[in-house]
């Protein structure tokens, strides 16, 4: 059964690819099996995901971002200042907005609530709310739906107010790839990703691939990104897991908690785009950069989409780390200080 519905799973995701591409629509191997998986999740189809495989296609990510960060883009640090800046304010501001919405207006109970506002990471908001006392299913339907929602949204923002194609190469074909760097990102990815775990650092697979990149990209020994085949492979498995996280759903989940969560992405979605007026007014950045360094999307998600519009991705990944280091390190740390007065 667990083997059947595995196979299911991939077949959905690959129907979604073939609708998409015989139509002609953008990203095909995201957007195909996130919505393919999503419509069957809705239909109750029993789903599996493809689980230390899909993980490890995270990896790929993680090498592809460390291989564009170069001398001249580190360089460009001090420049990123006033946005970098910015981002716990923007962090903050989430959260003063995000938990008066969720307790207020959704009904949820105030645990919940604020790691439902918490715009970090899928799993450790997941993890951080469930220690902490918050319902984690709600968790996990609001911030599959906030990933769903901004995925959706910043592709018809950038192809419509930005103008921006989905089309930019996203790497070289695979046999334009020397073979001895292709074997050099395998090891590279393997070895960032399980010693990352290892040593508990968050979002491994994608963290520990990229500093490892980094470091031989900057020491000039990494000069290519992985072929075009990889990073497909790594959009069809991110597809796939989204659309899959609403398996199970229930019409009184979709009423709440998914509503709940699409709600607040478009609030979340009004918010970053006052951050990307004021990061292109204040800190100078480039509009297409600045809008997708405040989108509040998964890591990985974003990093696609950065692929995909041909944007800066090392100056666009380091704004998304600095969230995420504000989100996951601050979250926690202001639970406490809050209810440990409350109680």
């Amino acid at each position: 059964m667990f083997r059947r519905n595995r196979l299911l799973t991939f077949a959905i995701a690959l129907a979604g690819v073939g609708v998409f591409r015989f139509l002609a629509l953008p990203l095909p191997f995201l957007f195909g099996p996130m919505f393919a998986c999503l419509f069957a999740a809705l239909l109750g189809v029993r789903m599996q995901g493809a689980g230390q495989l899909s993980v490890a296609a995270r990896t790929i990510l993680g090498v592809a971002v460390g291989a564009s960060i170069t001398p001249a883009i580190l360089g460009q640090i001090p420049l990123m200042a006033i946005t970098l800046a910015m981002i716990p304010a923007y962090v903050v501001l989430i959260g003063l907005v995000g938990v008066p919405f969720f307790q207020r207006i959704c009904g949820f109970d105030r645990v919940t609530s604020y790691y439902a506002a918490m715009p970090g990471g899928f799993q450790d908001m997941v993890f951080f709310g469930q220690e902490a006392g918050a319902n984690p299913r709600a968790l996990s339907l609001i911030h599959a739906t906030r990933v769903l929602v901004i995925v959706t949204l910043v592709p018809i923002l950038l192809t419509g107010p930005f103008g921006v194609g989905l089309d930019q190469p996203i790497g070289a074909p695979a046999r334009d790839v020397p073979l001895h760097e292709m074997a050099m990102m395998v090891v590279i990815a393997l070895i960032g990703w399980k010693g990352g775990v290892r040593i508990g650092l968050f979002g491994a697979a994608i963290l520990g691939p990229m500093i490892l990149a980094t470091a031989l990209s900057l020491g000039d020994i990494l000069h290519h990104r992985p072929p075009a085949e990889a990073i497909m492979a790594a959009q069809f498995f991110i597809g796939m897991g989204i659309g899959m996280q609403f398996r199970g759903v229930t019409f009184a989940e979709l009423r709440h908690d998914v509503a709940a969560g699409a709600a607040f992405a478009v609030i979340l979605a009004a918010l970053a785009g006052v951050f990307t007026l004021l990061a292109y007014k204040l800190g100078g950045a480039p509009m297409l950069e600045a809008f997708l360094s405040f989108a509040p999307g998964g890591q990985a998600e974003m990093t696609v989409l950065a692929i995909v519009a041909g944007a800066d991705l090392g100056f666009i990944v380091i704004h998304h780390l600095m969230r995420l280091i504000v989100v996951i390190t601050g979250a926690p740390i202001m639970a406490r200080l809050i209810w440990g007065k409350t109680r």
